[in-house]
């Protein structure tokens, strides 16, 4: 399987190429792309990150392709960690309406090219914030099923690691999950905590310890105040302030912690982006877990929160929130979440609804005439394309009739190049009538495949496209196979 990495050359996208890479995620034969835009500085820095991947991991790495535009884009699972990013200073607290006005349109753009363009089976995993927006966005265009937002599962993993650290063991031995929205108003879920080694009794103390006789009700105005006293004591200690975190709850640590790291000039790409590799760990091994995530949900949640989280007049709960998911290759499957005590349904509730609120205000339209479908998530709004509970897959909207096509390719002679041009057709929906290889020619280095196929002229010159931009490969011709006419309407046979 192949990834690809749009905004590779940013804080969060270079650590997750980087950790996919360092980690062995994909293997020698499997492809990277690292997308960038054209004419920008991103165009120009993928080609250096790829040299210096390489210098770093030729051993192992896998074969790295560079693309700069949406409609290149070109993978079994994509990463989207393009877009604007909050300010990393002290007292510049991120200000998500112009995240999401900013990031929408973005979001939209790689969106639709993937819809257009992609095989109608890649499963994408949101990094861009507002991670909610990109779901929504995403979802509408590509199958609620398909995309999963990164946020709850870094926010369990900071949760975990402060249990961990207040019971004095690893963490790996800590479950439990975060759910709601990314940032502020996460919910840690504190019904879903589990320890390693203690039973239930033992667990139910624990628990209570650590929550030190609070419900989450008081959480957001306890984290308001921690965040005033944090830049205060920063100011004049930024040691003292991070000192000061330790002195709280798990649950005010799991929010106030990155927010204080964001503050002091760090940011926080390290860790974002193990937990977004860590999921594409879990759909490329072909495993299913039960992870955290940003979905788009139809309804699941209705009937488990004494109507909390039912929409208007009772109708079920649409919109992107943060739950634990089964996780797999093909995407996400079900929720797994049982009936939980009023603090965590009230905090999901406001979470929802704070979700819905800041998607109504920011989805940007789509730019095709597909048909409409269901709700817009959040909005109860109709919006084209959206996916059902029955069929996630949206329209494709892929227009003109298929013609057969002769595609020659000019590629180096080494491992790894065939497996790069079938992934490229494979990840475009498209199947090979014929492939012929011919003898290697300048001087042993290089030689030519012959592939013959079916696809509409628009998805053969985004092939034509991807192909192109392949490190192994020097030139690409594409051509009518012979007996193939074009008229004014399109091919005739």
């Amino acid at each position: 399987m192949d990834v690809a990495v749009v905004g590779a050359t940013g804080d969060v996208g270079r650590q997750v190429c980087t950790q996919i890479v360092e980690r062995r995620v994909l293997p020698p034969t499997a492809r990277l792309q690292l997308v960038g835009r054209a004419g920008g500085a991103s165009g120009r820095a993928v080609h250096g990150l790829r040299a210096d991947l390489v210098d770093a991991y030729d051993e192992h790495a896998p074969l790295l392709d560079v693309a700069h535009s949406p409609e290149d884009v070109t993978a079994d699972v994509i990463v989207v960690a393009a877009g604007l990013t909050p300010p990393a200073r002290t007292g510049a607290d991120p200000d998500r309406r112009v995240l999401a006005a900013t990031n929408g349109a973005v979001l939209a753009e790689y969106a639709d090219a993937i819809a257009r363009h992609g095989s109608g089976h890649e499963v994408v995993v949101v990094v861009t914030n507002p991670v909610e927006l990109g779901v929504a966005v995403m979802a509408e265009r590509l199958g609620r099923h398909r995309v999963l937002g990164m946020g709850a599962w870094l926010d369990t993993l900071r949760f975990r690691r402060e249990l961990a650290v207040e019971l004095g063991v690893r963490r790996h031995r800590v479950g439990g999950f975060v759910g709601g929205q990314h940032g502020e108003d996460a919910v840690p879920l504190w019904s879903t905590v589990r320890v390693s080694g203690l039973d239930a009794d033992e667990r139910a103390r624990a628990v209570a310890a650590l929550r030190r006789g609070r419900t989450l009700d008081a959480l957001p105005d306890e984290i308001a105040a921690a965040k005033t006293e944090l830049a205060r004591v920063a100011a004049e200690d930024m040691g003292a302030a991070f000192d000061l975190i330790d002195t709280w709850p798990a649950d005010l640590r799991l929010v106030t912690r990155p927010w204080m790291t964001h503050q002091s000039g760090a940011k926080t790409p390290a860790g974002t982006a193990s937990a977004t590799v860590d999921l594409l760990e879990v759909i490329l091994d072909g495993r299913e877990i039960v992870v955290a995530g940003q979905v788009a949900l139809d309804g699941e949640l209705d009937g488990r929160f004494d109507g909390k989280l039912s929409g208007p007049d009772g109708a079920p709960h649409r919109g992107v929130l943060g739950v634990p998911v089964v996780l797999g290759p093909g995407g996400w499957t079900r929720v797994l979440l049982d009936d939980l005590p009023d603090d965590e349904a009230s905090g999901l509730a406001h979470a929802a609804d704070g979700v819905g609120r800041m998607v109504a205000a920011s989805t940007v339209p789509r730019d095709d005439d597909r048909p409409a479908g269901r709700e817009r998530a959040g909005t109860g709004a109709p919006v084209p394309g959206a996916s059902t509970a029955t069929g996630d897959r949206a329209p494709s909207g892929r227009a003109g009739a298929e013609a057969a096509w002769v595609a020659t390719v000019h590629g180096l002679d080494q491992p790894g190049t065939l497996t790069a041009l079938t992934g490229v057709f494979s990840t475009r929906g498209v199947s090979f009538d014929s492939l012929a290889t011919e003898p290697v020619d300048d001087d042993g280095r290089a030689g030519r495949i012959v592939v013959t196929f079916r696809a509409t002229p628009r998805r053969t010159r985004a092939l034509e496209r991807a192909v192109r931009r392949l490190a192994t490969v020097r030139s690409v011709t594409v051509e009518p196979a012979p007996g193939t006419e074009f008229s004014q309407g399109g091919p005739a046979r």
